[in-house]
């Protein structure tokens, strides 16, 4: 019976260190080629597919969510003997509160006039949010859409996924003058529209211990970006 309590806790050991592992995986690997922005290869394995267009109110584009076909495998083995069932979900975007979600390689832009659809970037991305900002658009008329996504394999496992840093970017709603607006290397925390100012507020943590992960020993830096200003500018500020 000792044997085998002691086989238990050396087990529940195993587990314990092996699900620390898992948590304590780190979003940046740190090397000679960390100094370069990392290119993620796109997985061919994967099948694209776009859904129906969507239109934001008042706006004259057409955005075309672009992402991979979902395959879903159920355990129970199906009726006529084969080991198990297939689901496919051909829907991979959500819509709500004018904002698309998902997790979408890209998106496309279409003129509502024209035939002509261009893609948002030319690179590997997961895109998780575009939001267009309709109270600005309301009152100054200027279209803007602010996107949070992964676009650098900054654990450089090989993929792009929700273990990497996650981004901030801008762009008008044709999908052009698409800029990054948060530091590379540094993760996304939260953004927010103050419609009164027509300002853009986010924070960002930055790892500058250097061991990889996010953790109370970092520093948060607080940025603001005035979306009348052509070159959307970043400026930081000291809230504490």
């Amino acid at each position: 019976m000792k044997t085998v309590q002691i086989a238990l806790i050396n087990i529940a050991i195993l587990l314990l260190v092996s699900c620390k592992e898992e948590v304590e995986k780190p979003k940046v690997i740190y090397d000679a080629a960390s100094k370069e922005k990392a290119v993620s290869k796109v997985d061919s394995t994967q099948i694209a597919i776009a859904d129906l267009p969507i239109q934001m109110e008042g706006t004259d584009y057409l955005i075309h969510p672009v992402g991979d076909l979902r395959v879903y495998e159920r355990g129970a083995k199906a009726k006529y003997g084969s080991s198990s069932v297939i689901d496919l979900s051909f829907t991979i975007s959500n819509l709500g509160d004018e904002e698309i979600t998902g997790f979408l390689q890209n998106l496309k832009f279409q003129k509502i006039d024209s035939d002509s659809i261009h893609s948002l970037t030319d690179k590997p991305a997961l895109i998780l949010t575009a939001t267009y900002l309709k109270a600005v658009a309301d009152k100054t008329k200027k279209q803007i859409l602010v996107y949070t996504m992964y676009d650098v394999d900054t654990n450089k496992d090989g993929k792009l996924d929700t273990s990497d840093i996650k981004s901030l970017y801008l762009s008008d709603i044709s999908g052009t003058h698409f800029t990054k607006i948060s530091a590379n290397f540094e993760e996304l925390i939260d953004w927010s529209l103050i419609e009164s100012k027509n300002r853009l507020y986010f924070r960002t943590v930055e790892d500058t211990n250097k061991n990889g992960q996010f953790d109370k020993n970092d520093v948060l830096h607080y940025n603001y970006i005035n979306l009348l200003d052509a070159n959307w500018e970043v400026k930081s500020y000291e809230p504490i």
